[in-house]
């Protein structure tokens, strides 16, 4: 399938690089440390949500500046971990074939955080939206919103690629083509325009007035 874009929109964490092993030992460490029972603790959704969200699901309004701050400093302190920094299939020769100004990484994470992870992979992207440039985070459609804006792209040219359910309702809001990768959640679990294994199965080259994108699948 060939899709022509003005933009690629990529989410981080699971779309471009793996930072499971980081996640799950930085976040079992820091539920420790506030007291929050395994039980609770696994009933709520980590992957693709901004790091505040998930610690209101957990404490106390008074208590989650402080918590949010810690789970960033442990995640950041973590990005030279065992397994905590993992480029993913394609990435790298995918992200090379494309202009700097017409794609950007859209991620729940914050500045600080995913800077620090995306440096480790060798990644610099020229524009990003973190967690710290929206007021509502994914499912909502302001981070790519906020990515087409700033790339001065109507938001229907844009394609986004994404690993989490909520990253692609967000991509949908947004009113732009959708690619998951099954890269962390099962097929039948993601709802887009096209369901590739990772992005080795996409290439794309640079047009006139675009990216030409082409996907095996």
């Amino acid at each position: 399938m060939k899709i022509d874009a003005d933009a690629l929109l990529f989410d981080n964490d699971g779309t471009l690089l793996s930072s499971l092993e980081s996640v799950i030992r930085c976040w079992t460490r820091w539920a420790a440390e506030y007291g929050i029972s395994a039980q609770r603790f696994a009933a709520v959704e980590l992957h693709g949500r901004p790091a505040a969200e998930i610690a209101a699901d957990l404490l106390p309004p008074d208590v989650v500046p402080g918590a949010v701050a810690r789970i960033e400093q442990l995640e950041v302190e973590d990005v030279t971990g065992p397994g905590a920094v993992v480029l993913l299939p394609g990435t790298a020769e995918l992200l090379a074939s494309l202009p700097a100004d017409r794609w950007a990484v859209v991620t729940s994470a914050t500045r600080r955080l995913a800077e620090a992870r995306l440096a480790e992979a060798g990644i610099l992207p020229k524009t990003m939206i973190a967690a710290d440039d929206i007021t509502r985070g994914k499912p909502d459609p302001e981070p790519y919103l906020t990515a087409a804006r700033r790339l001065g792209v109507d938001p229907a040219r844009c394609v986004v690629f994404e690993d989490a359910p909520a990253g692609l309702a967000a991509g949908r809001a947004a009113g732009m083509r959708t690619v998951a990768l099954a890269t962390t959640h099962a097929p039948s679990e993601l709802v887009a325009d096209i369901v590739v294994p990772d992005l080795s199965a996409v290439s794309a080259q640079a047009t006139g007035d675009g990216v030409r994108i082409v996907v095996a699948h």
